[in-house]
């Protein structure tokens, strides 16, 4: 792993709207060569971090730097340097996927001949070479996505911002979307990624921030930040009408508090005794008749980190995106 300068540096940013503090008092940073990866909850301040980076927000306060450069005393200069594929595809469905990234390409001030050379091979990078001709209207959610971050690489940047690239899109798309970005990385650029999905930060990021209320509450890579939380954890899933006394009896076994996972019904609760209290578990849901569907001891995951570090699971927590600020 590259050991020179931090490639971005942010430091003690401060970014108010109104009486809300979206950024308070953020600093990270991170050298060249990686995927960074951004987690948080809905509002914790990952989109504004973002635009502040790409010069889209100045701060009310703190420095940011980017490949070397202040965005806020020099943006022109930032700009040339970094890439930026948003939330949503940026792309024109009335223009062909060719004439989309020729577009960004003159607006990153290329000539008329570079263009049409690094439009070709982004496209072909991205697997959108036979589609190319093709109004973009015609395109499937997972190709739209590509064709932005196509357009996003005509300029050859130095750092990629990605806010959440893969939001909305089916697991096939989704991986594909993975390789393209680990490639990316491979030839050279720098990723800071937002993300809603925790196997994918777990898959993709070297390091890894988690931001909370608008500060940076822990930092690591994803190993790092499982040893951190500590003990091992314990995971069942029971009948709906039982599962409110299961719960119960599991907080009296373990001490801790659970959590319950509406979309994989499971319920989590730490478990920091490991085998001596998954042993007590069951001898006291079976002591009541109580006989689970599913139970399992785990060590701790990225979603047991989030839960940790900010107080909500991460199926809740990063299942809308963030509110756009004005």
């Amino acid at each position: 792993m590259p050991t020179s300068e931090p490639i971005v540096e942010v430091r003690d940013v401060v970014r108010c709207f109104g009486q809300v503090r979206a950024l308070d008092g953020v600093s990270l940073a991170f050298e060249p060569g990686i995927i960074y990866g951004l987690l948080g909850p809905n509002g914790a301040g990952k989109t504004t971090l973002i635009r502040v980076l790409a010069t889209l927000l100045r701060p009310d306060r703190g420095t940011v730097r980017v490949a070397g450069v202040d965005v806020v005393a020099d943006p022109t200069g930032a700009r040339a340097r970094i890439g930026l594929a948003g939330q949503f595809a940026a792309v024109d469905e009335f223009l062909t996927g060719r004439e989309n990234v020729e577009m960004v390409g003159r607006l990153y001030g290329l000539s008329a001949a570079e263009t049409r050379r690094r439009s070709d091979e982004v496209l072909a990078r991205i697997g959108l070479t036979h589609a190319a001709g093709r109004q973009v209207g015609t395109y499937s959610g997972g190709m739209r996505r590509r064709l932005d971050l196509a357009a996003s690489l005509v300029g050859r940047p130095q750092v990629m911002f990605l806010d959440e690239p893969t939001t909305g899109i089916d697991p096939r798309n989704r991986m594909e979307l993975w390789e393209l970005i680990e490639d990316l990385v491979r030839s050279g650029t720098t990723v800071l990624l937002t993300t809603q999905y925790l196997d994918e930060a777990d898959r993709l990021a070297h390091r890894i921030g988690v931001i909370d209320r608008g500060t940076i509450v822990s930092e690591g890579t994803a190993d790092e930040l499982k040893d951190a939380v500590g003990g091992a954890v314990l995971q069942l899933r029971v009948a709906d009408d039982r599962r409110e006394e299961a719960v119960a009896i599991l907080r009296r076994v373990s001490g801790e508090e659970a959590t319950y996972l509406p979309r994989e019904r499971h319920v989590r609760i730490p478990a920091r005794h490991g085998s001596r209290t998954l042993l007590e578990a069951v001898r006291a849901l079976d002591a009541v008749g109580i006989e689970p569907d599913d139970l399992a001891l785990h060590k701790p995951s990225l979603d047991d980190v989030f839960l940790a570090l900010t107080g909500e699971a991460a199926t809740h927590a990063l299942t809308e995106q963030e509110p756009q600020e004005p």
